[in-house]
């Protein structure tokens, strides 16, 4: 039996999520719906605007690795997180935020700087739109592995944000190719659709001949293959990964378990905030499927937990909501 369900290696962000009206992203020439990567000193100057239009509306341990890992402990799996964080406040708050709960990480001593944050900024539609500085998660490196501990995991889970950083991204083809190697299966995420439309070739580079897991959404779909219907871009996807799953919104999810399509309804609920919607779905997903469940029961599990995190603010939820997901989902099929 392996030490982990998942080793997951992506960016260690505090999110500080705030409100805001449609106007507000024409007015300030914000990219809606998207991930920007941001200096310093234009994000500080962005947080000074929203904190004094609309307050912090939630502020929580983020990055979208982290989230997912944060979610699989959270339902009873067992994670190692490979990260990075400074020796400041924000460092502090994250490992705080990260908890205690099955998840081991690669942070030991922390060096001095400034540790990453994202402002996500949630309009009428619930779509989320962030603005990240990655601060010290820019140097994520090989440094960074812990190449034993990979070996003692079911899936390695890969952030596709990271492909931004040259460290980060020479990391993660370091090791998916020790994974493949080990025959420790690979699982990845495309993240967002801002690193299919500027990213492409480094995310293609990552994913090289293919990976046994793949998690995106739609839109990111319709990006990554270039064509413009979903049946089309599953036949492109096909080549790329063993298993995958789609996303869809209030549509649930279309998954491929390698032999046969199977579409996951979605769950009414009152959509507040989409912001770690895909991260939810995909730590969900693969406990379910770490524990021995099929694909159907583990994407009905990942599109019941997407829709309670999508119906609050914030990327993650508490302990006790998952267990009662766990009751509804798995418990009573």
């Amino acid at each position: 039996m392996a030490k982990y369900n998942v080793y997951g290696i992506g960016n260690a962000l505090v999110d500080k999520e705030f409100e805001v009206d449609e106007s507000f992203f024409q007015n300030h020439n914000i990219e809606k719906g998207v991930m920007t990567l941001v200096a310093h000193e234009q994000q500080d100057h962005l947080l000074n605007l929203l904190t004094a239009t609309s307050g912090v509306k939630k502020q929580a341990g983020g990055g979208s690795a982290g989230n997912t890992l944060y979610a699989l402990s959270q339902f009873g799996g067992h994670a190692y997180f490979a990260c990075k964080v400074a020796n400041d406040e924000t460092g502090d708050y994250y490992l705080e935020q990260l908890g205690h709960h099955n998840i081991d990480t690669s942070i030991g001593s922390r060096e001095s700087g400034i540790s990453g944050r994202c402002l996500v900024m949630i309009s009428p539609d619930a779509e989320r739109t962030m603005h990240t500085y990655l601060g010290i998660s820019e140097f994520l490196s090989i440094d960074e592995l812990d190449f034993e501990n990979v070996r003692q995991s079911d899936y390695i889970y890969i952030e596709g944000y990271l492909v931004t950083s040259p460290t980060a991204k020479s990391a993660i083809i370091d090791l998916k190719r020790f994974a493949e190697k080990s025959h420790i299966k690979t699982a990845m995420t495309f993240s967002d659709p801002a690193m299919l439309e500027y990213f492409k070739d480094d995310v293609n580079d990552v994913l090289g001949d293919g990976v046994d897991l793949l998690f995106c959404n739609e839109q990111e779909a319709l990006l990554w293959s270039g064509v413009d219907k979903l049946d089309k871009a599953c036949k492109l996807m096909q080549q790329k990964a063993r298993t995958f799953a789609i996303t869809r919104g209030a549509n649930g999810a279309l998954l491929y378990d390698g032999s046969e399509y199977i579409s996951i309804e979605g769950n009414r609920v009152n959509a507040i905030d989409t912001n770690g919607a895909g991260d939810m779905f995909a730590g969900a997903f693969l406990y379910a499927i770490t524990r021995g469940e099929d694909f159907e029961t583990a994407g009905k599990l990942a599109s019941l937990a997407s829709a309670k995190v999508v119906s609050q603010f914030g990327p993650r939820l508490e302990a006790e909501q998952h267990r009662e997901i766990v009751r509804q989902s798995l418990n009573s099929s």
